[in-house]
């Protein structure tokens, strides 16, 4: 809006300063200040960067990250809220009070743009007219209705539709325009940004992060999440209003013959039911194919690293020399050979020693497979056998008949001990969701379009002669409009001899 028109349209909003020095009035001028925004924005940027540096407490590794630091760095970080960040005090207020500048300088300045958009100036003075960048002043013969038929017939077949006449002291004003809805958009991104602060609101007061850490067959309705005071680190078990159980883990490998390790795994699949009420619902999460249920979605985590067996191939050799027997067994599943005996699988080791495993043990590499076998033959009562890999086939342990076979591990596929799911109940997702997209349009529309204005003043001379001047500005894409601008005037003057500008 020029100076001259700011002149003519009278302010609407706040108090003047200049006309009052009470403590609320300078209060609510400085919070609604456009510095004080920026400089929110700015803070707010500042923490968010601060969150993407220090690894958050609720990331998965964060055990290890922490354990790296200095005792400095983790009292210092800790006082600071660094390690949870989005939840900290400072966050949530700079949230709110950016959001209440944000609200603060919409209504300031939302009733004189109201009216500014409302009630254009159509009558405005010649001298200004002739001052804008863009303008045009010649003479056209013709009775004055003619003109103005003509002018607005050629205003609308450029694209500016939106037609105010007045008439006033022998001339006739017309202000075409075209996109006048962009001098609102500013306030769209101010909702939209609005309702993005208040989906991340909702989230950090409302929701629910947690790691479930399950093996098929196992059920839980608890999770775990990593909270951090100061310098000290503890965890925090919260409950699920249903109950999940894992009926099945898979992981896809890259090299078959390699360890279960991240960088040799294409995708981690874990299979699982929900019980609610009664009530049971079938669900899978994959590494980047989160499943949703009741507002809470699974995350595929991480895995711990022991080395189990997903299923087995075991070679079952009778000890009269007949000929030898091939199975597959699934996880904690059985198998029958064709005389009756039925196989378990009851236990696989990645490092197969004798005594008790080392739960600690990192066997994702499978050192030394093994399978532990239920034989049952016909009639006959439970016993324990071992199904080893080459590295042991040849002990004499391995050749010891069980329930009349020897057995020796063929094949087998290869899955973690047990997945660990993230659990998170994010109620501000969907009014995020809806924010961003709000703000992606309507940014669009602020910045892809324009609000173009066009006046034109036909002033009656001696006769059917008569001078019009014309003139034009626009608030964004400022080449476009000049070069439309001059095609308009060179049509609208009919070939007359454009007035040069003094």
């Amino acid at each position: 809006m020029s100076t001259l028109e700011e002149k003519i349209i009278p302010q609407v909003g706040l108090p003047a300063k200049k006309r009052s020095e009470s403590v609320v009035s300078k209060l609510l001028w400085f919070v609604c200040s456009v510095r004080l925004g920026v400089v929110l924005l700015c803070l707010l940027g500042l923490a968010c960067l601060i969150g993407m540096l220090v690894m958050q407490q609720n990331v998965d590794g964060f055990e290890n990250y922490y354990s790296a630091l200095t005792p400095s760095q983790r009292l210092l970080y800790g006082k600071l809220g660094f390690f949870n960040i989005y939840h900290a005090w400072y966050f949530n207020a700079l949230l709110c009070l950016l959001s209440l500048n944000i609200i603060l300088a919409s209504i300031d300045r939302f009733p004189r743009t109201w009216l500014f958009v409302s009630k254009p100036q159509v009558m405005v003075p010649l001298r200004w007219l002739t001052d804008q960048k863009q303008s045009a002043a010649f003479e056209l013969t013709g009775t004055r209705e003619t003109i103005k038929t003509r002018a607005e017939s050629l205003l609308r077949s450029f694209g500016w539709r939106r037609m105010h006449v007045s008439e006033k002291g022998g001339r006739t004003y017309i202000l075409a325009e075209s996109g006048v809805w962009n001098r609102l958009g500013a306030y769209a991104v101010h909702v939209g940004l609005l309702t993005i602060f208040l989906g991340g609101f909702l989230t950090a007061q409302l929701g629910t992060t947690g790691n479930l850490p399950l093996g098929p067959g196992e059920t839980s309705n608890l999770i775990h999440e990593t909270v951090v005071d100061l310098d000290r680190v503890s965890e925090v078990t919260k409950k699920l209003p249903f109950e999940v159980t894992f009926t099945d883990i898979e992981q896809k490998l890259i090299r078959d013959e390699g360890p279960i390790t991240a960088a040799n795994t294409l995708d981690w699949i874990t299979r699982f039911n929900i019980t609610d009420e009664g009530q049971t619902y079938s669900g899978i999460a994959q590494m980047n194919r989160p499943f949703d249920y009741r507002g809470y979605r699974f995350f595929q985590a991480s895995f711990v690293s022991t080395g189990r067996a997903r299923n087995i191939t075991v070679t079952a050799t009778p000890a009269d020399g007949s000929a030898p027997q091939e199975v597959k067994i699934e996880r904690n599943g059985s198998a029958t050979l064709p005389d009756g005996t039925m196989l378990r699988f009851s236990e696989f080791r990645g490092n197969f020693r004798i005594g008790p495993e080392d739960p600690n043990e990192d066997t994702s590499a499978y050192p030394n497979p093994a399978a532990v076998l239920q034989v049952v033959p016909p009639g006959g009562s439970v016993e324990t056998a071992y199904a080893f890999g080459p590295q042991m086939a040849n002990i004499p342990v391995a050749g010891k008949p069980v329930a009349g076979y020897t057995y020796r591990l063929t094949d087998f596929e290869k899955v973690s001990d047990r997945h660990i799911l993230s659990v998170q109940r994010d109620p501000g997702s969907n009014v995020v969701y809806i924010g961003f997209v709000l703000l992606f349009l309507t940014l669009v529309a602020v910045f892809f379009f324009s609000h173009q204005r066009v006046w034109i003043v036909i002033d009656g001379q001696e006769g059917d002669r008569h001078t019009i001047t014309t003139a034009g500005n626009t608030n964004r894409n400022q080449n476009a409009f000049e070069d439309k601008f001059r095609r308009f005037a060179s049509e609208l003057s009919g070939g007359a001899a454009i007035k040069e500008k003094s």
